[in-house]
């Protein structure tokens, strides 16, 4: 292969991977705010309740995503992404948005990362995950979708 071809041919993949980059930068920065996710009719009152609680600095992937690398949160949010496109499209939608096992692993994990210090002398073997206990945070107990929760248990 000629030398200028062979430039050519890597300053075209350097553009498109770098292109590439930006735009997921750009993609995972902008679907990270609660506005986004409060898009989907079904999570308004997800987004209305972590609003007014004492998380409501956090972007809602920060407990909701990955947060070890890149990588993992973008393979992580596209997979959920696209089911939700999917059963919010053409399947059936819960009254009650639950958590899949691997979205309780990420947030479980993430609330230990933040409130590491506080879980030092805890038993963690009580409870799977925090939110058996700590249902209600950053969502407030008095919005109709836990109230509905809390009802049908």
């Amino acid at each position: 292969m000629q030398t200028g071809k062979k430039w050519f041919l890597i300053s075209i993949a350097l553009a498109v991977v770098l292109v590439g980059y930006i735009s997921a930068g750009f993609t995972m920065r902008n679907t990270d705010i609660p506005e986004f996710c409060g898009n989907c009719h079904v999570m308004h009152e997800a987004v209305r309740t972590h609003q007014q609680s004492m998380h409501a600095k956090l972007t809602c992937n920060e407990c909701h995503a990955p947060t070890d690398s890149f990588i993992s949160k973008m393979i992580f949010k596209t997979r959920s992404g696209m089911r939700d496109i999917y059963v919010n499209t053409l399947g059936n939608i819960p009254d009650v948005v639950e958590a899949e096992t691997a979205t309780k692993k990420v947030i479980n994990d993430n609330c230990i990362d933040c409130h590491y210090m506080t879980t030092i002398n805890l038993d963690r073997k009580a409870k799977d995950h925090c939110v058996e206990c700590h249902r209600h945070v950053p969502h407030s107990d008095k919005s109709p979708i836990a109230l509905r929760k809390v009802t049908n248990e």
